[in-house]
């Protein structure tokens, strides 16, 4: 089980962000995301694994002027 912005998600062997992504439509356009300390930009979205227990967080763009 890992967290996903305070709530509970399912884990699963080999889940990467990229696949957390793809589950969770409403996170698919977050340029970056946190999972615990680490910050995941998306370039390394496919290769970057989450751990079972993990807290994740995901980093909307955000534009103002």
């Amino acid at each position: 089980m890992i967290r996903v912005a305070g709530k509970p998600y399912p884990w699963r062997a080999g889940m990467t962000v990229a696949d957390l992504l793809q589950e969770c439509e409403d996170a698919r356009d977050c340029p970056v995301v946190r999972v615990d300390d680490h910050y995941v930009s998306r370039p390394n979205f496919a290769s970057t694994p989450i751990p079972d227990g993990a807290e994740v967080f995901f980093i909307p763009m955000i534009a103002g002027g």
